[in-house]
């Protein structure tokens, strides 16, 4: 596979929630340059980790780009209120979406990339219409908001998921990115990498496993994203 810069979006859900501004300098100090919110309502799916005051103090101490995974049953609302936060991409679920065109076209007139976002088992068919006008499609790799149960793995048809849309995108000739979300680990990056994702949300299985620095995590992302690269298809 041709070598491409993969991003890697540290998920703030995964930092020490207590200490969101210190988190936010460590992960700036390793030069990464975005960050990955998630903003749920408690009813799409079950956890609340970060609020809209959050997100908006956050907004005030960095310049990161800020990627906002919006899971929610009202997008509109959040999408709106994001756009007045002023972050760097918006994706949210077409599941929960009536208006999906109209929610895509509300974020792109601000200036903010959109996209949308596909839980697990959810067919590729839901963005027939819609991949041209998306800027990235993010992929739930688990459930959303089951992030704290350490025992869910991945979805086994991940990766094929996500050959399946970069060949999708391949075959359409667009520029659209692919995001992957839940248990990205080290041992998984390779392969996604590999299958064709662009940007990696990092959490507790990679860039804040327990027991070692941010700086030493970051390196072994980074080696797992070049294995990516180099690996032989199996």
């Amino acid at each position: 596979m041709h070598k491409k810069n993969i991003t890697i979006a540290p998920s703030l859900m995964s930092a020490d929630l207590c200490n969101l501004e210190r988190s936010i300098r460590e992960i700036e100090k390793e030069g990464i340059d975005t960050l990955h919110l998630d903003l749920i309502d408690g009813h799409f799916s079950p956890s609340m980790p970060l609020g809209i005051d959050t997100i908006k103090q956050l907004r005030k101490i960095t310049d990161m780009n800020f990627d906002v995974h919006i899971m929610s049953h009202n997008n509109e609302f959040f999408i709106e209120e994001m756009v007045k936060v002023g972050v760097q991409q918006i994706t949210f679920h077409i599941e929960s979406s009536t208006h999906i065109d109209r929610n895509i076209q509300l974020i792109k007139k601000n200036g903010i990339k959109a996209g949308v976002a596909l839980n697990p088992s959810t067919s590729l068919t839901v963005l027939d219409y819609v991949l041209p006008e998306c800027d990235t499609i993010l992929l739930m790799l688990i459930n959303p908001g089951f992030a704290t149960d350490k025992n869910e793995q991945k979805v086994a048809y991940s990766i094929q998921k996500v050959k399946d849309l970069y060949e999708l995108i391949q075959t359409k000739q667009l520029s659209t990115k692919i995001e992957v979300d839940g248990r990205v680990s080290l041992e998984a990056i390779p392969d996604l990498v590999r299958a064709g994702a662009d940007i990696l949300v990092a959490g507790s299985t990679s860039l804040f496993l327990k027991g070692q620095s941010l700086a030493e995590n970051k390196k072994l992302v980074e080696q797992a994203i070049e294995k990516g690269f180099y690996k032989e298809a199996k």
